[in-house]
């Protein structure tokens, strides 16, 4: 059996019991939160299904989804798989000529699109764009569904396919269900194509490790979740939770997420280190406002805490690391996540040590885990019974992790992904043997925990996860700045982009170049901050290579002062 009919058993299995909840914001959008069940999901799907059913799609075709979360986004991508067609997600938010640039590449046979703005958006960008169709459209909107809509999947056989012993339409391994856009060091999206015996393997190794987490909690998992859908670690914890019949709050609204994900009171969800630091600094914000006793405890706290991990805590350090225990520490869990967190899943970027401590001192387990959307999203896991700080856990089940030349890490195993779509030669420069570059660099100890140490290639990962190209937006900074030598992106692992500038220029000459080239990118890729640097990067001071290329590690180092700076990062005296 497939992953997907596994999925559909389960949505069968909890009829009556509530799988999905989706918030909104009332005063804004006049509409109301709602619960649907497994048995109103599957109603979802099949409709869904009925409608793409009219459009004389073939198997193996690809549908474009572009939609915010929701449930209705949930129920597309089942249908659309379910019908033995290949979905290819899109972000929402992304820039609609990059979203087009991605539809030519893989041809979609249909554009289902959350709503009409962003069809506009696609249609003004790509005239000749192929049927589009509204979620109003397949769903009627938040409309009751039809009462004699069946209980379960369209149970139709399509193409030949076998079909479960349970009657739902069954998908070989080798048949590919997706195909996920991810950019490489050229600034040209790459359509990662995924099969259904890579989710499956996968699926099989996450719900393997929250059965370990949750090993002694009875009833449902509730789970609060906002990354996009359409990233794939994301769209994993997704059919996770189905496969689980976990109970998931969707967030709808980024500016909400502080205080839903304290009203969810989730066991577990899934994070991004930006969103993990943004709240680390509420905190230390909060309690600097507060003052007191309690600011006094808490920072006396913080300092013995992190002596204490570097073994050179005193017995007065274990002191107030223990009274901030007892009277300071529950009530920032409490008032941050609520009562029944068991662990913060964080991925998509490097997590810097010291939030994994913070968060460990609160007495909040981190379990890091480390992939690429080649991979599945994941290579490693974080063991819940032994998390060592700084590493990102050991190889999952049946996956071989090695190092290769200049400490690379390679990956072999059913998680890699098949080729790029249409790109037999970048599918060829990354696939070696069924050996994946993943073009990190990393270390592993005795006991098979990873740590990542840097890029290799020039992709730089911002901490809310999304993959930014340096080159194409460096080039269109240096056109706008013709006194400018060079111009330098970093930001990996940060909140946002930021850019070193070396020539004859001016921060007046700078911010206007940045004003004309920020606002045709999408929000991610806008740069936020910049410094002037008054040496140019050369072969003579070594920031350059004999051929010309920056040695960007080098330039990050030489310059940390600068770069911490635009991040607001004050230097210790």
């Amino acid at each position: 059996m497939s992953f997907l009919v596994d999925i559909f058993s389960q949505l069968e299995a909890a009829a009556d019991t509530s799988i999905l909840q989706e918030l909104h914001n009332h005063e804004a959008t006049g509409k109301v939160s709602w619960w649907v069940t497994g048995l109103e999901l599957l109603k979802q799907i099949t409709q869904a299904r009925k409608l793409l059913a009219t459009k004389d799609l073939k198997h193996g075709e690809r549908v474009a989804l572009l939609a915010h979360n929701s449930i209705e986004w949930v129920a597309m991508d089942l249908a659309i798989m379910a019908e033995g067609l290949i979905v290819v997600p899109l972000y929402a938010r992304q820039a609609p000529a990059e979203l087009v640039a991605m539809m030519k590449d893989c041809s979609p046979a249909l554009i289902c699109c959350g709503d009409a703005a962003l069809r506009d958006g696609i249609v003004e960008n790509w005239p000749e764009a192929p049927p589009q169709v509204l979620f109003e459209d397949m769903f009627g909107g938040s409309a009751p569904l039809p009462e004699n809509v069946v209980s379960h999947p369209l149970r139709t056989q399509r193409m030949g396919h076998p079909v479960s012993a349970g009657g739902h339409p069954d998908l070989l391994d080798s048949d590919p269900v997706t195909i996920i856009y991810t950019s490489g060091t050229s600034g040209e999206a790459k359509g990662v194509v995924l099969n259904a015996g890579n989710v499956g393997h996968m699926l099989g190794c996450t719900s393997g490790r929250l059965d370990a987490l949750m090993q002694k909690k009875r009833g449902q998992n509730c789970v609060f979740h906002y990354l996009p859908f359409c990233f794939a670690g994301s769209w994993i914890m997704l059919l996770t939770c189905l496969l689980r019949r976990n109970s998931v709050t969707l967030n709808t609204d980024l500016s909400k997420i502080a205080g839903e994900m304290r009203s969810a009171e989730p066991d577990y969800f899934l994070n991004v280190p930006a969103l993990l630091e943004r709240m680390r600094k509420a905190v230390d914000e909060q309690l600097w406002k507060t003052g007191g006793i309690v600011l006094r405890i808490y920072s006396r706290a913080k300092g013995a805490w992190m002596r204490k991990y570097e073994g050179q805590a005193s017995f007065a350090d274990s002191m107030w690391v223990a009274l901030a225990s007892a009277v300071v520490f529950p009530t920032i869990r409490k008032k941050m996540i609520g009562s029944n967190l068991r662990a913060l899943i964080c991925g998509s970027a490097p997590l810097s040590l010291e939030t994994q401590l913070y968060f460990m001192m609160l007495g909040i387990p981190v379990l890091q885990v480390y992939g690429l959307t080649e991979t599945t999203a994941i290579c490693t896991m974080d063991d819940p019974g032994h998390v060592e700080p700084g590493r990102v856990g050991p190889a999952i089940r049946g996956v071989e992790m090695r190092l290769g030349e200049n400490d690379e890490i390679v990956v072999r195993g059913p998680n890699v992904f098949s080729g790029y779509w249409n790109r037999p030669q970048e599918t060829a420069k990354a696939l070696h043997n069924g050996w994946f570059h993943t073009g990190d660099q990393g270390e592993v100890d005795t006991a098979g925990n990873w740590r990542i140490i840097g890029r290799i290639k020039n992709l730089i990962i911002l901490g809310s996860g999304h993959n930014i190209a340096p080159e194409p937006i460096e080039d269109e900074l240096l056109r706008n700045l013709p006194g400018a030598v060079q111009v330098v992106l970093v930001g990996n692992g940060r909140g946002y982009l930021s850019a070193i500038i070396t020539g004859d220029v001016t921060r007046q000459q700078v911010q206007a170049a940045l004003d004309a080239v920020n606002p045709s990118l999408p929000h991610y890729k806008q740069v936020r901050a910049f410094c002037i640097y008054s040496e140019s990067f050369s072969i003579e001071n070594g920031l350059l290579t004999a051929n010309g290329k920056l040695k960007r590690d080098l330039i990050a180092a030489r310059l940390k002062e600068e770069i911490e700076d635009m991040y607001g990062v004050k230097q210790a005296s």
